[in-house]
């Protein structure tokens, strides 16, 4: 940055600094500032070195880009800064959430109460995160959480660990952490849960990204949340008091947050499988950097971001209550608050063809808590099966008689608060829980229903130095049927094991049946229709057949509809082989002496189609020899003999011919032979002799038409 003045040394290194901020030397008394050019340092005595290292201030946040140079002269060369590694440009990062963390409002001025949806999605993966990633139990842990007050801190940035907060980092275990969250009574509005995952991701088409609801008002405006990735030594992800309360008096409408990990200060590890290693002093709660350590899985020499491992998405849903933002709702604002309704349209595609909706289920709460209720439709037929059919069963919240928003002749409450942590932790306590008034009747009556309820209790029964001290039961996980009897469990942990250094015999997991609003007796909910079976021909005309199978038990009643479809096929025609007629007789033989030869025809009756096997040969010949032939002149005695045959034949026609006549028939000359059917290889001819004259005493077969047929261009074509 500065000119530099020839030095006699062996070796000059500067290091110089642009764009502001403050550099420091840190080579003892070998380096010092250049007296020309104050931002940069170099050599104070010719001695040989390797190294050096400086420390810098950063400029303040928005100055922009800060270049770090370092130039070399040996023997008057100067080795130039901008070569390679001698130049450094480091420019202000986007910030993640975690590295900066902008106050929330501490007072909130909304009206009303809003409800949120908070959406988790798990972004740390072997494809983005591939250093030492743990393939086989990779997981995020529980998500705990909750909605609070501007008094009451869960975990924050550079605060210490909360003994809940330790056991979410390093066991995944949030029950501690949700006992904190309980104790602190009217602080916390809603308790934000959500289950792990195993994995700990998956496609969003596999797995959906799971999410929770809860609602803020004006004094709990906060929220919070924490969930560990493991395994992992205490790292964890999560919001710290993010407000939704604007400073014009509205509620936040949308918040998206990607997350980078935090280490909780508890354990000391660096790598995701490092064995147990306390921190002590515990430390407090700091993000992970790129540089903290070179065995970490996300060490980058170069000094880079973080890749984020996770994204959480706050979006408001709905608004309850007269509310007083100064600024107008936006078309925003006013979206938000119909798309539930928008939601309850009907969305079903034109190719699911449905039953009507069964009627609603009787509420699965008597009281003014809430309950669900449920109702049912049959898929009768999925006419495109690329086209995915929606839900055959549908839920919605639902009261006991005389607790419904627009019941307002009656005192409305809200739901009971959960029950508070026992008073003891061993032997017999009381516990309680609180509710209170959300409306008040109309005719100015007071309401009575009791607002505080108190029952007893008893975590651990046995206080003996043999017995183990457990913390109170969970909630309860969802029943595992949808309508009618299942099951449900919940778990709690050992606190503390037995002083005598016996086994704790005290059960950790309990299990119980539920009941869910009544199943519907709708005796057909099918299944969908199968892919049609292959054509029962394989060419030409058949049937084909799909099936879809009867999912409702047989107990609900008859089902009518048809389980098995069948429809006509339609294959390429089958091929139809040469259809031939039978041989004919063996003509004479062709010669009266010597070798001559016989044959014999027949006729194609059907040509070949649709590829079918061509026609065979029509005329088959085989040599015949009567006598040899004579080659000199005839002699009288065969002269005779001949005579005396062509006489016989003349007098053998003239007794048919007289036969004919006497039969009642005068037949006509044989008609001239037909043409031949086929100009070479063997064709056949045939001629007709008709009658002439019938005579009165005529038999009706006595005069029936002759027919000859003799073979023709025998030759070969």
């Amino acid at each position: 940055p500065c000119h530099v003045k020839s030095n006699p040394s062996p070796l000059l290194l500067l290091f110089g600094l642009l764009g502001g901020g403050c550099l420091k030397g840190n080579c003892g008394h070998y380096a010092q500032f250049m007296t020309n050019c104050p931002p940069a340092v170099t050599e104070s005595t010719p001695r040989r070195r390797t190294r050096i290292q400086v420390f810098w201030t950063a400029p303040p946040s928005g100055s922009g880009c800060v270049l770090l140079k370092a130039s070399i002269i040996q023997r008057k060369i100067i080795s130039f800064q901008d070569e390679g590694s001698l130049t450094k440009r480091m420019c202000e990062k986007e910030p993640l959430y975690g590295e900066t963390t902008d106050k929330p409002l501490l007072d909130c001025c909304a009206c009303g109460t809003a409800k949120y949806r908070v959406t988790f999605y798990g972004n740390w993966s072997e494809k983005l995160h591939p250093k030492d990633y743990p393939r086989r139990a990779n997981h995020w842990s529980a998500l705990i959480g909750a909605s609070h007050s501007k008094n009451y801190i869960l975990w924050e940035y550079g605060g210490y660990a909360s003994e809940g907060v330790k056991q979410v980092a390093e066991l995944g275990s949030p029950v501690k952490m949700e006992e904190e969250i309980r104790q602190k009574g009217d602080e916390v509005l809603t308790v934000i849960k959500m289950k792990a995952q195993w994995p700990a991701w998956q496609p969003l088409n596999v797995r959906a990204a799971p999410s929770a609801e809860f609602s803020v008002d004006r004094t709990r405006h906060l929220m919070s949340f924490l969930t560990m990735l493991g395994p992992s030594p205490d790292w964890n992800v999560g919001l710290s008091s993010e407000g939704l309360c604007t400073r014009e008096c509205g509620w936040v409408q949308k918040v998206i947050q990607d997350l980078i990990p935090w280490d909780a200060g508890t354990d000391h590890g660096v790598t995701y499988e490092s064995p147990n290693k306390p921190t002590t002093p515990q430390e407090k709660i700091r993000p992970l950097t790129s540089l903290d350590n070179p065995q970490s899985p996300f060490y980058d020499p170069e000094g880079g971001a973080i890749t984020p491992v996770a994204r959480v998405a706050v979006e408001r849903i709905a608004r309850k209550g007269e509310q007083c933002n100064i600024v107008p709702d936006n078309v925003d604002d006013i979206v938000a608050d119909i798309a539930q309704e928008e939601k309850e349209e009907d969305d079903t595609p034109e190719t699911c063809i449905y039953s009507n909706w069964s009627p609603w289920s009787a509420c699965s709460s008597s009281t003014c808590e809430k309950g669900k209720r449920m109702r049912q439709r049959m898929l009768k037929a999925q006419l495109d099966l690329s086209v995915p059919c929606p839900h055959t069963q549908d839920f919605e919240p639902c009261m006991g008689p005389g607790c419904s928003d627009e019941d307002a002749s009656t005192c409305m409450m809200s739901e009971w608060i959960t029950w508070s942590p026992c008073s003891m932790s061993c032997g017999a306590g009381v516990r309680s829980r609180e509710r209170y008034v959300k409306q008040f009747p109309d005719d100015g009556f007071a309401c009575t229903h009791p607002t505080e309820e108190t029952e007893p209790c008893t975590v651990n029964e046995d206080c003996s130095p043999s017995s183990c001290l457990v913390t109170e039961w969970g909630e309860w996980d969802a029943c595992s049927a949808t309508c009618g009897l299942g099951m449900k469990r919940r778990e709690r942990m050992v606190k503390m094991p037995p002083s005598d250094g016996s086994i704790c015999g005290a059960e950790v997991v309990e299990v119980e049946r539920c009941m869910m609003p009544e199943c519907h007796t709708i005796p057909c909910l099918l299944s969908p229709w199968s892919d049609w079976s292959d054509c029962s021909v394989t060419c030409g005309k058949g049937t084909r057949t799909r099936q879809r199978m009867l999912k409702s038990p047989v107990e609900l009643g008859e089902c009518n509809e048809e389980l098995e479809q069948m429809e006509k096929c339609m294959l390429p025609e089958c091929p139809m082989d040469c259809v031939m007629s039978e041989w004919s007789e063996w003509s004479e033989c062709s010669k009266s002496c010597g070798k001559g030869h016989l044959i014999h025809t027949r006729m194609i009756t059907l040509e070949p189609q649709f590829g079918g096997d061509p026609c065979p040969e029509t005329t088959q010949r085989k040599t015949c020899k009567i006598k040899k032939c004579n080659q000199g002149g005839l002699n009288s005695d065969e002269r005779k003999r001949r005579k005396e045959d062509r006489k016989k034949r003349r007098n053998k026609q003239g007794r048919e011919e007289s036969a004919d006549e006497l039969a009642g028939c005068k037949m006509k000359p044989w008609a001239a032979w037909t043409d031949c059917t086929k100009l070479c290889g063997g064709g056949i001819q045939e001629r007709l002799m008709t009658a002439k004259k019938r005579y009165k005493n005529a038999q009706l077969t006595s005069c029936k038409e002759r027919k000859e047929i003799r073979a023709c261009n025998v030759h070969p074509c």
